[in-house]
């Protein structure tokens, strides 16, 4: 049984509020089955953001990029997204370290 979005998106904000890193919701998306879209801000005018994909051989969830660059360029890139997929949550991540914690058991699965 898979977890709700909403319910992911709280528990990743708990676990990286509990690694002092700061995040925020930007876009909330269906509660239920909405994509989630990370955005990693390293406040230098640069950004990644990531989305969740499907390998498809091993049927593992892995989380991919979706664009990097510019911030302007990133941002531009998650306002398509959501214009295909309104569903989809956006939280933004801040860290200049570059940390957003989604390759830790738990938030990569």
């Amino acid at each position: 049984m898979r977890l709700t979005a909403e319910f992911w998106v709280h528990a990743y904000l708990a676990r990286l509020r509990l690694a002092d890193i700061a995040a925020f919701v930007v876009a909330h998306g269906d509660d239920t089955a909405g994509a989630v879209l990370v955005k990693l801000n390293t406040l230098d005018g640069q950004a990644v953001a990531y989305q969740r994909s499907f390998d498809l051989m091993s049927g593992a969830r892995t989380w991919m990029v979706l664009a990097e660059g510019q911030e302007a360029d990133v941002d531009a890139a998650l306002t398509r997204q959501r214009s295909f997929d309104p569903d989809a949550w956006v939280i933004e991540v801040e860290d200049r370290q570059g940390r957003h914690l989604l390759e830790e058991p738990g938030l990569s699965d």
